[in-house]
């Protein structure tokens, strides 16, 4: 199976989706701005919840800064309103049940669990710059930390991209 991840730099692969309201969403919405696109495997599990009860968290701290953030998995629109209501999130989950924007992205991979083989989503974000390329690339994320760790790499990107020696 060939990689197909987009590196730094690159162009990041639009999409257009449903989120967790049913109102589609595309990458282009979000042109000018600074977007956390993090693809997780499953609504309501321990890593997922983790993982999304952490960006949450740090959702006004990412706001101040002018970033959206995306969470996507193959879970259908109803699941991530259960998702979203039982664990009160406020961040936007958007659907990607045919795994189109995950194979865009290189992260359908190959999984094994307990000796089966099995074709799933590799837990990574994805920091997309305003210029829609990729800025920076997690994979095989572990969860505990992570939200923390995107808003610390954000800081220092913006503070390297608004230096004068950037500009």
């Amino acid at each position: 199976m060939v990689n197909n991840t987009p590196q730094l730099g690159q162009k990041a692969p639009d999409f257009s989706t449903i989120n967790q309201d049913g109102n589609q969403v595309s990458l282009g919405d979000f042109s000018g701005q600074w977007v956390v696109l993090y693809f997780y495997p499953k609504d309501d599990t321990p890593g997922c919840t983790t993982e999304a009860k952490d960006f949450t968290e740090l959702n006004s701290e990412f706001s101040k800064l002018g970033v959206k953030i995306l969470g996507i998995s193959p879970d259908s629109q109803k699941s991530h309103c259960k998702f979203i209501n039982k664990h009160n999130l406020s961040i936007t989950l958007l659907s990607d049940p045919e795994h189109q924007v995950a194979e865009a992205y290189g992260v359908w991979r190959l999984k094994k669990f307990m000796g089966k083989e099995y074709m799933g989503v590799e837990r990574s974000t994805f920091l997309i710059a305003p210029d829609q390329t990729i800025g920076y690339i997690w994979e095989k994320v572990k969860t505990k930390g992570h939200a923390a760790a995107v808003l610390t790499q954000l800081r220092e990107l913006l503070d390297f991209t608004s230096s004068p020696e950037f500009l």
